[in-house]
Protein backbone atom coordinates (compact mmCIF):
# COMPACT_ATOMS: atom_id res chain seq x y z
CA UNK A 1 0.00 0.00 0.00
CA UNK A 2 1.44 3.38 -0.71
CA UNK A 3 1.56 6.11 1.22
CA UNK A 4 -1.20 7.97 -0.76
CA UNK A 5 -3.15 4.90 -0.50
CA UNK A 6 -2.40 4.97 3.66
CA UNK A 7 -3.70 8.60 3.70
CA UNK A 8 -6.88 7.77 1.43
CA UNK A 9 -7.53 5.27 3.29
CA UNK A 10 -8.93 6.24 7.35
CA UNK A 11 -9.28 3.02 8.62
CA UNK A 12 -5.24 2.29 8.93
CA UNK A 13 -4.26 2.70 12.10
CA UNK A 14 0.16 2.76 12.34
CA UNK A 15 2.23 2.81 14.85
CA UNK A 16 4.19 5.71 15.32
CA UNK A 17 7.99 4.04 15.67
CA UNK A 18 8.40 7.48 18.64
CA UNK A 19 5.57 7.59 20.61
CA UNK A 20 3.26 4.24 19.77
CA UNK A 21 -0.42 4.85 18.58
CA UNK A 22 -0.95 7.42 15.69
CA UNK A 23 -4.01 8.58 17.83
CA UNK A 24 -3.06 11.53 20.49
CA UNK A 25 -5.70 13.42 22.50
CA UNK A 26 -3.14 16.00 22.59
CA UNK A 27 -4.00 19.61 21.63
CA UNK A 28 -0.63 19.97 20.25
CA UNK A 29 -0.62 16.59 18.11
CA UNK A 30 -2.54 18.94 14.91
CA UNK A 31 0.51 21.66 14.69
CA UNK A 32 2.88 21.17 11.93
CA UNK A 33 5.92 21.62 14.17
CA UNK A 34 5.09 18.16 16.40
CA UNK A 35 7.51 15.61 15.76
CA UNK A 36 4.37 13.30 15.40
CA UNK A 37 3.37 10.60 12.84
CA UNK A 38 3.61 11.91 9.29
CA UNK A 39 -0.03 9.60 8.39
CA UNK A 40 -1.37 11.81 11.63
CA UNK A 41 -0.29 14.87 9.99
CA UNK A 42 -1.34 14.47 6.27
CA UNK A 43 -5.14 13.03 7.25
CA UNK A 44 -5.37 16.11 9.98
CA UNK A 45 -4.30 18.49 7.32
CA UNK A 46 -6.76 16.91 4.92
CA UNK A 47 -9.41 16.68 7.69
CA UNK A 48 -8.92 20.29 8.02
CA UNK A 49 -9.10 21.16 4.63
CA UNK A 50 -12.06 19.42 4.07
CA UNK A 51 -13.91 20.44 6.82
CA UNK A 52 -12.67 24.46 5.31
CA UNK A 53 -14.29 23.26 2.07
CA UNK A 54 -17.43 22.25 3.95
CA UNK A 55 -17.71 25.50 5.81
CA UNK A 56 -16.99 27.47 2.90
CA UNK A 57 -19.93 25.49 0.47
CA UNK A 58 -22.31 26.24 3.57
CA UNK A 59 -20.90 29.88 3.43
CA UNK A 60 -21.97 29.75 -0.04
CA UNK A 61 -25.07 28.06 -0.03
CA UNK A 62 -26.19 30.80 2.37
CA UNK A 63 -24.89 33.86 0.92
CA UNK A 64 -26.59 32.05 -2.50
CA UNK A 65 -30.09 32.05 -0.82
CA UNK A 66 -29.30 35.53 0.57
CA UNK A 67 -28.89 36.75 -3.29
CA UNK A 68 -32.08 34.98 -4.23
CA UNK A 69 -34.27 36.46 -1.31
CA UNK A 70 -33.00 40.01 -1.97
CA UNK A 71 -33.70 39.45 -5.96
CA UNK A 72 -37.29 37.97 -4.69
CA UNK A 73 -37.29 41.32 -2.72
CA UNK A 74 -36.32 43.61 -5.69
CA UNK A 75 -39.04 42.10 -7.74
CA UNK A 76 -41.83 41.89 -4.19
CA UNK A 77 -41.11 45.70 -4.17
CA UNK A 78 -41.45 46.56 -8.32
CA UNK A 79 -44.61 44.64 -8.11
CA UNK A 80 -45.93 46.77 -4.96
CA UNK A 81 -45.02 49.92 -6.63
CA UNK A 82 -47.11 48.89 -9.73
CA UNK A 83 -49.73 47.82 -7.39
CA UNK A 84 -49.77 51.72 -5.46
CA UNK A 85 -49.89 53.12 -9.08
CA UNK A 86 -52.81 51.11 -9.56
CA UNK A 87 -54.51 52.26 -6.83
CA UNK A 88 -53.09 55.87 -7.11
CA UNK A 89 -55.28 55.99 -10.22
CA UNK A 90 -58.14 54.18 -9.07
CA UNK A 91 -58.21 56.91 -6.32
CA UNK A 92 -58.08 59.74 -8.48
CA UNK A 93 -60.37 58.56 -11.41
CA UNK A 94 -63.22 57.75 -8.44
CA UNK A 95 -62.75 61.77 -7.50
CA UNK A 96 -63.41 62.67 -10.65
CA UNK A 97 -66.76 60.50 -10.75
CA UNK A 98 -67.38 62.14 -7.73
CA UNK A 99 -67.20 65.19 -8.93
CA UNK A 100 -69.31 64.31 -11.89
CA UNK A 101 -72.05 62.99 -10.39
CA UNK A 102 -71.68 66.46 -7.64
CA UNK A 103 -72.17 68.20 -10.94
CA UNK A 104 -74.65 66.19 -12.39
CA UNK A 105 -76.96 66.03 -8.79
CA UNK A 106 -78.81 68.72 -9.84
CA UNK A 107 -80.12 67.33 -12.94
CA UNK A 108 -80.85 64.05 -11.49
CA UNK A 109 -82.57 65.87 -8.92
CA UNK A 110 -84.93 67.63 -11.41
CA UNK A 111 -85.35 64.34 -13.19
CA UNK A 112 -87.15 62.77 -10.41
CA UNK A 113 -89.26 65.53 -9.54
CA UNK A 114 -90.51 65.52 -13.56
CA UNK A 115 -90.50 61.36 -12.54
CA UNK A 116 -93.21 62.29 -9.69
CA UNK A 117 -94.71 64.73 -11.41
CA UNK A 118 -95.26 62.64 -14.63
CA UNK A 119 -96.65 59.97 -12.09
CA UNK A 120 -99.24 62.43 -10.29
CA UNK A 121 -100.66 63.22 -13.63
CA UNK A 122 -100.77 59.83 -14.73
CA UNK A 123 -102.94 59.33 -11.59
CA UNK A 124 -105.44 62.54 -12.74
CA UNK A 125 -105.33 61.00 -16.29
CA UNK A 126 -106.55 57.59 -14.98
CA UNK A 127 -108.99 59.66 -12.57
CA UNK A 128 -110.11 61.73 -15.56
CA UNK A 129 -110.33 58.70 -17.32
CA UNK A 130 -112.63 56.74 -14.63
CA UNK A 131 -114.76 60.05 -14.31
CA UNK A 132 -115.62 60.42 -17.82
CA UNK A 133 -116.41 56.93 -18.51
CA UNK A 134 -119.28 57.20 -15.28
CA UNK A 135 -120.34 60.20 -17.13
CA UNK A 136 -120.60 58.92 -20.31
CA UNK A 137 -122.28 55.87 -18.58
CA UNK A 138 -124.68 58.71 -16.72
CA UNK A 139 -125.03 60.37 -20.30
CA UNK A 140 -126.35 56.92 -22.24
CA UNK A 141 -128.15 56.20 -19.13
CA UNK A 142 -129.98 59.34 -19.70
CA UNK A 143 -130.40 59.11 -23.18
CA UNK A 144 -132.16 55.59 -22.55
CA UNK A 145 -135.01 56.90 -20.52
CA UNK A 146 -135.85 59.65 -23.01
Amino acid sequence: MSEEDKIEDFSCVEESPKRGPTLSTSTSSFERNDPHDPNLSLLSTKMFEKTSEYLMGELNITEEDYKLLETMNKVTMQKYASYRQIASDVGKQIIELNEKYKSLEPYLSQIDQIEDSVSKLEQAAFKLDAYAKRLEAKYKSLEKRQ
